[in-house]
């Protein structure tokens, strides 16, 4: 599908690769780009529109739907992480606060835009994954956990709206340079990149995007006699 002439819902549009993925439609052609954030005044980006969303409020999702009809792409790209150890009690609440963002948050805002997409022709459904979908890093699994979930919501999203004609596209990226990632030395894309295969994805129909090496490696790894998962990425 085009990007061209679009009208596209972005999450955490705020910052980091939500903010980029918001100039990066601009740029290709979108005809409108609704940056979604939970303060839309910390949006400043020329050429989109503003809007106050709140993935984790059930309120604010539902008036989204109600409101912006128009759409045709959701970029579901809000997301948050945490460090600490599952195995202790005392991170229970924060797994489920990262898990109502990071998996909670992408169901429920397709849920609410499903029969808006189906309206308007079908469209496509990009959910921002991780290659931490198929591994965990130390003191990382809540955000594992989280990611891990949503991919496997996002490839049974795929199928239930395969029907009505909308593209779901998962993109597993990994570091990516942003403020998420500001203490971690090691090789990183840059926003810029990260989007720009994604949209190339979606130009393409394709439904699962890898965009550097690292998830490469990984994901190939899933099917090999040592996968990833069990061996733990190399440090």
């Amino acid at each position: 599908m085009q990007i061209k002439g679009k009208v596209v819902l972005v999450t955490g549009a705020n910052r980091g690769l939500g903010r980029q993925f918001v100039k990066s439609l601009l740029k290709a052609g979108a005809s409108k780009v609704y940056a979604a954030a939970r303060d839309p005044k910390r949006v400043d980006i020329a050429g989109a529109e503003a809007v106050r969303l709140d993935v984790t409020n059930a309120a604010d999702i539902a008036e989204a739907a109600a409101t912006y009809t128009d759409v045709q792409v959701i970029v579901n790209n809000a997301g948050v992480t945490t460090r600490s150890l599952i195995s202790d009690p005392a991170s229970t609440q924060g797994i489920r606060d990262v898990l109502e963002i990071n998996t909670f948050g992408p169901i429920l805002l397709t849920q609410a835009f499903a029969p808006v997409l189906k309206k308007n022709g079908g469209g496509a459904v990009i959910n921002v994954l991780s290659v931490l979908s198929w591994v965990s890093l130390p003191a990382g699994g809540a955000y594992h956990i989280s990611k891990a979930a949503a991919w496997a919501a996002t490839n049974a999203l795929r199928e239930e709206l395969r029907e009505q004609g909308t593209l779901v596209v998962a993109a597993h990226p990994a570091y990516i340079d942003t403020d998420m990632t500001a203490q971690v030395t090691g090789p990183k894309s840059t926003p810029e990149h990260v989007v720009n295969e994604v949209l190339a994805a979606v130009e393409k129909n394709q439904e699962e995007v890898l965009v550097d090496d690292t998830g490469r490696e990984v994901k190939r790894s899933l099917s090999s006699d040592a996968p990833i998962y069990l061996t733990g990425i190399p440090r």
